[in-house]
């Protein structure tokens, strides 16, 4: 089971591609990589906890080695931008 306290142990790190770039200018969406067992809405209380904005959905995919991606859509008054700043992936 999911750490329920610790949003750190669902969303483990930001997935850091050109194609996640792109989406965090393109379509408001965060990348990460998240704990295999967290449900969408772990993720996305864990995710508003930690970033302090409102999401709007998450979409979740199982890479072929195995990582769990969450593409993780802000609301639109959220820019996805100003997260990727915090963690200083822009």
């Amino acid at each position: 089971m999911v750490n329920r306290m610790d949003p750190w142990s669902t969303l483990k790190y930001p997935y850091l591609t050109e194609k996640s770039i792109s989406l965090v200018e393109k379509g408001n969406k965060i990348v990460f990589i998240v704990d295999r067992k967290a449900t969408k809405e772990q993720i996305k209380e864990a995710f508003e906890k930690v970033f302090d904005v409102k999401v709007e959905s998450v979409n979740t995919l199982i890479s072929l080695n195995g990582e769990k991606k969450a593409y993780i859509k802000l609301k639109p008054e959220y820019k996805a931008g100003d997260v990727a700043v915090k963690l200083g992936l822009i």
